[in-house]
């Protein structure tokens, strides 16, 4: 603790400064329900008195305050609508002059006593919205999302790409953070990549994608933030949604969830629950050239083909209650979790040839691997809001447990060239591990003087992790200890962070600045097996403090062109197991081992953007990180060991361009292109690295509205060829189109989809490391036509939301969970 309050006491002194931001010519106001209470995402539109003609509409936030920003001067009138009240109208008023502010009366909104078919009807959602701090996908408005799963969706939205292993990269670069309603997911590549995988696109509400993100959040992930938000249900009485879906591909992948809502009085209770059966395969191709070190002849040839059949059938539970203690505070709590039991059955047929390509011996290896892991996560949060002005305390406590066994069974059979049994060695495992971790986090808001504002926060996060290999070998089927892999490793890690921003608006041109301070303190213990006198007992400690500085500059032309410039520094963490020295088996000639040197990446970052018309937005973007890691491949004999390594730094640049363009009534085009330069350097077991890609991404989304209920789409994406780190990817892409239509009084949908029509989204590439040429190829079962029914049931009264996400941020996006990665 002795950390904690000497990093409090020096941010406090450091930062008493005024700084600046906001946009100019700006209304504001709230919308309120006739006791009082704030009505979130109510439907504000900026009217011209003259004509009543539609000028701009916002959405109110949770304490229904909503804002119109850079209007000029003239005469206007608000109105605020929302499901389940009757339209409010405010008085007509004038601004005066550029750069004024003007207060409104809060619009009083009665409750309107319709009945539920009048208000079946509620606008559609574009598919992308562009926000000042980040890009919003609307997962529901794009009828391919039907039966897709959230990685689908991640996979076609603007910026994002996926290579082999599931790593997920923001405008060319990987280091993301990826939240879940507010809060990191814990979990690995492999294993966030597995749960993205099993979790249905029906149960997401919106993407948000911030590649810069203020101070108030987390400073972890290089390249920004995607925040995956859950749908919640908002409306008073009794009501929810019922999604259920066929997927269909070479396997079938069943899908369901319910969400359910009851709010009488004060007391607001809502359950979402959902299950999913994915089954699927993985074809993996390999090859490998061992070349003479002095020569750069070849000694032989490796060449590997693995067939993987899977099955995960998951479920998912989140159950909360927000109680309005008075209008202006709210408490409420949020038990939720998961479980996935995932059976993998792979075989490899592994060939050894000479120099000359002649067999020298054969190795077959059929294999299991069934994982069980589980997820329980409690939060408990506050919100009070002192006044209309916008002044508000907020506090989040969690506590997240994740557990996991997996059961690994491999037999390596060896063969001659003609297929005579020479030997066979078979090995077993045993890896439990769970992971606790215990957040506190609190941020204030309060509007100063002179039209400044102040955010501030701090936020605590506790984490320990427990992870057990035991290996056996089988001879005569009596098991042995291999004492050459089981292991041990224990790991604890403590953050102290605390932030501050300033904004105010000066006219035309918005400024706010931020810093938040982390103060990071961890250990792993290593307690090898008691036994090998090679894997002994080993341990590490590290304590460190860095600052992250942000900077966003808003200067408003006219009222179609805006520019931004925004500046931030952030830090990539290595994930827990990451950091565990021991080796683990994949197969007989791949092992996966953690680096306990892994040091944390730094990333400086900087965006140039302008917008025109609200419809094209280009942006300009550079950034360099030192002490980058990523995962590298090191050579001992015939065998490939895969871990992450600080491989030097990494330089970014890009330009990208999106646009939403309505073409006729019934036809709306989104495009998004980015144009990526990627260079690597740095010096990586012996052998100097400079390696640098070019790379475009295209993505297309084309939308249509007819007559009767009846929509479609025809979207996709293409990518040229890249780098990752040491790894080249050929070119990909996919294409797919879907149907929708609304039936039962609009109150349900059918939507018939088909994604990768062409099965072109197969990652392919090359590795040249040390004294080994690879080449892989990676396909699996993505061509998929999807059937979803969706229903919208109760009674439609709009209510206020309470706070249904945790503060238990950076922390849940670095965990292993399960298996052993």
């Amino acid at each position: 603790m002795r950390h904690t309050y000497t990093f409090l006491t020096a941010f406090i002194l450091f930062f008493s400064v005024p700084a600046m931001a906001q946009l100019t010519g700006k209304v504001a106001g709230t919308a309120r329900d006739a006791k009082g209470q704030p009505i979130e995402s109510a439907s504000i539109t900026l009217l011209n008195a003259k004509d009543s003609s539609k000028l701009k509409v916002v959405a109110t936030d949770k304490a229904g305050r909503f804002a119109f920003e850079h209007v000029a001067a003239g005469k206007y009138l608000v109105m605020a609508s929302s499901v389940g009240f009757s339209a409010g109208y405010s008085p007509a008023f004038t601004l005066t002059h550029e750069g004024a502010t003007r207060n409104l009366p809060p619009l009083v909104l009665s409750a309107a006593t319709t009945s539920l078919k009048e208000f079946a009807v509620v606008a559609r959602r574009p598919f992308l919205e562009q926000k000042a701090d980040r890009m919003v996908v609307n997962v529901d408005a794009s009828p391919t999302n039907a039966g897709a799963t959230v990685m689908d969706v991640l996979e076609k939205s603007p910026g994002v790409t996926l290579d082999k292993d599931d790593n997920i990269s923001l405008k060319g670069k990987q280091g993301v953070t990826i939240m879940i309603d507010g809060k990191p997911t814990y979990l690995s590549a492999t294993q966030l990549g597995s749960y993205l995988r099993s979790l249905p696109a029906s149960a997401v509400d919106q993407i948000e994608l911030m590649t810069n993100p203020s101070a108030k959040y987390d400073a972890a992930g290089n390249s920004g933030i995607i925040n995956i938000k859950t749908k919640k249900n908002k409306l008073k009485g009794f009501n929810g949604n019922l999604n259920l879906t066929h997927t269909q591909g070479v396997y079938p992948k069943p899908s369901g969830s319910v969400n359910l809502n009851y709010r009488d009085g004060k007391a607001n209770f809502f359950l979402n629950a959902g299950y999913a059966r994915w089954e699927g395969f993985q074809h993996l191709s390999i090859n490998r050239k061992y070349l003479d070190a002095d020569t750069k002849a070849i000694n032989s040839i490796f060449s590997q083909e693995t067939e993987m059949h899977f099955t995960n059938p998951s479920m998912n539970l989140k159950f909360g209650m927000d109680y309005y203690v008075t209008p202006k505070t709210t408490v409420g709590f949020v038990v939720s979790g998961f479980r996935n039991k995932e059976q993998n059955l792979g075989t490899s047929t592994i060939q050894l040839l000479d120099p000359h390509y002649t067999l020298d011996s054969v190795v077959h290896s059929p294999s299991t691997n069934n994982t069980t892991w589980k997820n329980g996560s409690f939060n408990l949060n506050f919100r009070h809001t002192y006044d209309s002005t916008g002044r508000e305390l907020t506090a989040d406590v969690d506590y997240v447990r994740y557990s996991s066994v997996s059961d690994q069974y491999f037999d390596n059979l060896t063969y001659s060239p003609g297929m005579t049994k020479l030997g066979e060695t078979v090995l077993t495992g045993d890896l439990p591990s769970t992971i606790n971790i215990y957040t506190l986090k609190t941020d204030y808001t309060r509007p100063l003087a002179k039209g400044y504002k102040l955010e501030t926060g701090i936020k605590l996060s506790y984490v320990n992790t427990d992870n057990v290999a035991n290996y056996f070998n089988l001879f005569n089927n009596v098991a042995e200890v291999d004492t050459t892999k089981t292991n041990h490793f224990r790991y604890r890690e403590n953050i102290n962070a605390a932030y501050i921003n300033m904004t105010k608006q000066f006219k035309k041109l918005s400024v706010q600045v931020g810093l938040r301070a982390e103060n990071t303190n961890y250990s792993g213990h290593q307690l090898g097996n008691g036994i090998s006198v090679i894997n002994r007992d080993s341990s590490f400690s590290r304590s460190y403090v860095n600052l992250f500085p942000t900077a966003y500059l808003g200067y408003t032309v006219n009222e179609k062109n805006m520019f931004s410039l925004n500046y931030g520094r952030r830090i990539d963490r290595p994930a827990y197991q990451d950091l565990n020295p021991f080796l683990f088996f994949l197969d007989q000639y791949t092992y996966q081992a953690g680096n306990p040197y892994l040091q944390p990446q730094f990333s400086d970052n900087l965006e140039l953007s302008h917008t025109w018309r609200h419809t094209l937005t280009t942006t300009v973007n550079y950034g360099y990180t030192k002490n980058f890691f990523s995962e590298t491949f090191q050579q001992s004999g015939q065998a490939t060991i895969v871990r992450n390594g600080n491989i030097g730094s990494r330089e970014n640049a890009g330009i990208s361009v999106s646009a939403q363009i309505k073409m006729t009534k019934w036809y709306t085009a989104i495009l998004y292109s980015n144009l990526n330069y990627n260079r690597f350097t740095g010096l990586l077991y012996g052998e100097d690295i400079d390696v640098s890609a070019t790379t475009l991404l295209l993505n297309m989304n084309n939308q249509f509205n007819f007559p009767g209920g009846w929509s479609g789409e025809i979207s996709g994406f293409y990518r040229t060829k890249g780098v990752e780190g040491q790894i080249v990817v050929y070119p990909m892409g996919q294409a797919s189109a879907a149907v929708s239509k609304k039936i039962m009084h609009d109150k349900a949908s059918l939507k018939l989809g088909i994604r990768d029509m062409f099965y072109t989204n197969r990652a392919h590439g090359y590795i040249n490391f040390q004294q080994t040429e690879a080449t892989f190829r990676n396909n699996r079962d993505s061509r998929v036509v999807a059937a979803t029914f969706s229903w919208n049931f109760g009674k439609p009264f709009k209510a206020q939301g309470g706070r249904r996400h945790s503060g238990a941020g950076e922390e849940e996006n670095r965990v292993k969970a399960g298996g052993n990665n």
